[in-house]
Formats: structure tokens, C-alpha cells, sequence
């Protein structure tokens, strides 16, 4: 049996009985456990299930903690990220950020740099460049407000996003992986960040390393639709593979 076919079959197992076990695997497929070990860290790595001890089961879909909780997550990992995108973003360029820890990060370091055209649905990103003073003009869509995470969502602020066009698309995700792409644990906020990326020529996602390998409720966009992934350690394994066949430029 080919490898992909393989691999496929054991993430079916694992689907349809919601855990299974090496032994159990390796007689099924007539190969050794070793082989069946290497297979479950590959698709583990994917996102495509969750090895555990013994064997794998299904892949857990990953929710996100407050807003406050997860400002204080990763901090060394979101500064370097940071600076990164400072890289990026040029003066003049027109940029569309939406709500999270790692794009307010992003939102700190780019404000001490050359004015922008900045579109967001986050009131903290909004008061962040306004607070510069550094000559950028500042867009807060309207909507229904979300006081958890003090941001705009809805149809109403998807309706505004469509009438901006953007140089970028800085969008931050609860979840990625080398299956299903780029994903959020908010419905709400996966509309706004669809919008955003529908109206950006280039898609740039922020996320740092633990975010790799997960998965999500909600899907923003596959892999193949990512322009850049900005990360703080370069991915390895079946992930890295899959960014570069997507054709992922990962910084």
C-alpha cells in the first residue's frame, strides 16, 4: 500500500472509531509498529489526528482563552513576530489587522514606523495608532460590538471591510495546520478575517509556533491561499513540507 494511501486510512480509522491503537494499526496495514509510530508523528505534525500514547485519536479542536489571558501567552514569541512584519510593511502601504494578542503586538511595533492606511474591527489596534501620532490614518469598521476581546464584528463590519482594497491582510489564527490550512476558534472572527483577506492583495498570517499543528472549529483560508506566514521558529516535518508546496514564504 502506498504511503498517502496509508496515511489516509489511518486517519479514517481514527475518524470513524475515535481512537485506535498501534498494534491495532500495524496488523491492519501488514507493518511493522515502528513504521505505524512514524506515520502517527507525521500526521500528528499534519493536524490531522493526535498521537497519544499507545496510538492517536481523533484531533482535538483547539478554543482559545480570553483575550487577557492570551496577551500574556507567547509574549517573547509576539515581539519577535513583531518585528518581523516591520520588515514587511512599507511606508505608505494600506494594510487590513484584525483582533487578537499577536496582531496588537504587530500593531505596537508598526506604529513607530512610516504613516499607514490601517483598516481594523479592533478598538485596542485603533487607539494603538491613533495613541502614536505618527501621521497613519486609521479605519474602525462599525458592527455589533464584542466587549470580550473590545472589537467590531458582524455583518455590518463584513459589509464595511468590502468597501476597502488593502496592500495586506495581517490576520492572526487560533489554529494551523498542514490539512486544512489556516483556521479560527470564532466564528464571528473568521467572517471578519475572510473579509479582510477577500480584499487584501496579499495575505499575511501572524502566529506563533504553538500554533502549528492544530486544529480549529473554523476554517479562514487552506494553505494555498496564504501569501506569508510569519512565525517566531521556522516549522519542521510534514508542515513545513506542505508551506512549501503551497508555495507558503514563511519568515
Amino acid at each position: 500500500m502506498k504511503l498517502k494511501k496509508r496515511h489516509g486510512d489511518i486517519v479514517d480509522a481514527v475518524n470513524r472509531h475515535g481512537r485506535v491503537g498501534v498494534e491495532q494499526l500495524a496488523t491492519r496495514f501488514g507493518v511493522s509498529a515502528e513504521t505505524i509510530r512514524r506515520d502517527l508523528t507525521f500526521l500528528n505534525d499534519a493536524g490531522r489526528l493526535q498521537k497519544v500514547h499507545g496510538g492517536a485519536k481523533r484531533a482535538r479542536l483547539f478554543t482559545e482563552a480570553s483575550f487577557e489571558d492570551r496577551m500574556g501567552e507567547d509574549a517573547g514569541a509576539k515581539l519577535l513576530i513583531a518585528r518581523k512584519v516591520t520588515d514587511i510593511i512599507g511606508p505608505g502601504d494600506t494594510i487590513f489587522i484584525d483582533t487578537g494578542s499577536t496582531t496588537l503586538a504587530c500593531a505596537a511595533a508598526l506604529a513607530e514606523t512610516a504613516p499607514l492606511t490601517v483598516i481594523t474591527n479592533s478598538v485596542h489596534i485603533a487607539q494603538t495608532f491613533d495613541k502614536a501620532r505618527n501621521g497613519s490614518s486609521v479605519f474602525l469598521v462599525g458592527g455589533e460590538f464584542g466587549s470580550g476581546n473590545d472589537q467590531t464584528l458582524g455583518t455590518m463590519a463584513v459589509e464595511q471591510i468590502g468597501g476597502f482594497q488593502a496592500d495586506y491582510a495581517i490576520l492572526t489564527v487560533a489554529a494551523i495546520n498542514a490539512e486544512t490550512g489556516a483556521m479560527d476558534a470564532s466564528f464571528h472572527e473568521a467572517q471578519i478575517a475572510r473579509a479582510m483577506r477577500r480584499n487584501a492583495r496579499d495575505t499575511i498570517i501572524v502566529a506563533t509556533a504553538a500554533k502549528a499543528g492544530r486544529s480549529a472549529a473554523y476554517r479562514l483560508c487552506r494553505l494555498d491561499e496564504i501569501d506569508m506566514l510569519v512565525t517566531d521558529r521556522a516549522p519542521d516535518g510534514a508542515f513545513a513540507k506542505a508551506l512549501a508546496t503551497a508555495r507558503v514564504e514563511v519568515r
